[in-house]
C-alpha cells in the first residue's frame, strides 16, 4: 500500500502523462483534459492504495475489486493510471487517440484493452453497470467492493436516478460511487446549464450512504475512501461527494469550463509541465 508521499508523486506524474498525452491532437482542439486532471487523485489512490485488484486483466472480475469510469471522456487519466499500475506498457501512451490503437478517446471494450470493462462514451450509463456487477457479486458471494466514477453534469441523466433506485432497493451495498463535484461541464458551470440542487440531500432520499471528500487533498481522498470501505455491506449502497477543481496541478486551467474538451497548444504544454515535475519518468 503507497503512502501519501508515493500517492502524491504518482499523481503529479499521472498529471504530466495527460497534458502530454492530450497536446498532440491540438490541431483539432478535441480532448479532455479539464475533468482528468480534477480528478487525478481519487483515481490514483484507488488503483494504489484502496482496491484489491490484478494487472494480469481477467473481464468476469471475479476476487478482485472493480472500477467502471463512467465519465469516459476523461480517458487519459484512466490510461494513464491503467499504465502506470502495470496493465500495459507506459510507452503505449503515445498512441493516445490514433488511428488504429488501443488508447482511443473514449474507453471501449473492443480494443481490448486491460483494465476497461465497459466502453464508457454515452454518460449516464455507467451507474447501472455498476449496480450490476456490485449485485453480481453479492449474488456470487464474492466479498469484493466495486467502484464507479461520475461527472457532476452526467447526474442530469436519467438512467443515473434510475440506477440509484434501484440500487437502494437491493442493498447493494458493496458500491461505492464518486461524484465529480467541479461545477463544470462543456457548456458552461452546472448552475446554470442545469442546476442539481442539494446532492446529498438527494442521494439520502433515496437511502444512500453520503460522504463528503475533498478531491484535490490527498489526505482527504485517502481518509475518505478508508472510511466509504469501513461502511460496506451495512444495507445501503455509498455515495461520495467530492469536491474538485476541472484543471487542478495546471493554474491556467483550473475552474475554467473550456478545458472540459481542448488541448494545450505547445507554449501552453510548455508552462503546463513546468508546474509538473517529473516523479516516475516520462513516456
Amino acid at each position: 500500500m503507497a503512502s501519501i508521499a508515493d500517492l502524491k508523486s504518482t499523481a503529479t506524474q499521472v498529471r504530466r502523462d495527460i497534458v502530454r498525452m492530450v497536446h498532440w491532437v491540438d490541431s483539432d482542439q478535441s480532448g479532455h483534459p479539464g475533468g482528468s486532471l480534477g480528478c487525478t487523485d481519487v483515481v490514483t489512490a484507488l488503483y494504489f492504495h484502496s482496491m484489491k485488484h490484478d494487472v494480469h486483466f481477467s473481464m468476469d472480475g471475479k476476487q478482485e475489486d472493480l472500477f467502471f469510469l463512467s465519465n469516459g471522456h476523461i480517458s487519459p487519466l484512466y490510461y494513464s493510471v491503467l499504465a502506470r499500475a502495470g496493465y500495459f506498457e507506459v510507452k503505449e501512451l503515445a498512441s493516445f487517440r490514433k488511428i488504429n490503437t488501443r488508447l482511443q478517446g473514449h474507453p471501449t471494450t473492443h480494443e481490448h484493452l486491460p483494465g476497461v470493462r465497459i466502453a464508457s462514451g454515452s454518460l449516464g450509463q455507467g451507474l447501472s453497470v455498476a449496480v450490476g456487477a456490485a449485485l453480481t457479486k453479492k449474488l456470487n458471494q464474492d466479498p469484493h467492493l466495486v467502484f464507479s466514477l461520475h461527472g457532476d453534469g452526467e447526474l442530469q441523466e436519467g438512467q443515473i436516478w434510475e440506477a440509484v433506485m434501484f440500487a437502494s432497493h437491493n442493498k447493494v451495498d458493496n458500491l461505492i460511487s464518486i461524484v465529480d463535484l467541479n461545477g463544470q461541464q462543456i457548456d458552461g458551470p452546472t448552475s446554470k446549464v442545469l442546476s442539481l440542487g442539494n446532492l446529498r440531500s438527494k442521494f439520502e432520499a433515496f437511502d444512500w450512504t453520503v460522504l463528503d471528500m475533498d478531491g484535490n487533498d490527498m489526505d482527504s481522498v485517502v481518509a475518505v475512501l478508508d472510511k466509504a470501505k469501513s461502511k460496506t455491506g451495512n444495507g445501503k449502497p455509498i455515495c461520495i461527494l467530492m469536491k474538485t477543481e476541472m484543471g487542478k496541478g495546471v493554474d491556467f486551467m483550473e475552474g475554467r469550463h473550456e478545458w472540459h474538451g481542448i488541448a494545450p497548444s505547445d507554449e501552453q504544454l510548455a508552462k503546463a509541465l513546468a508546474q509538473l515535475p517529473e516523479t516516475l519518468g516520462d513516456y
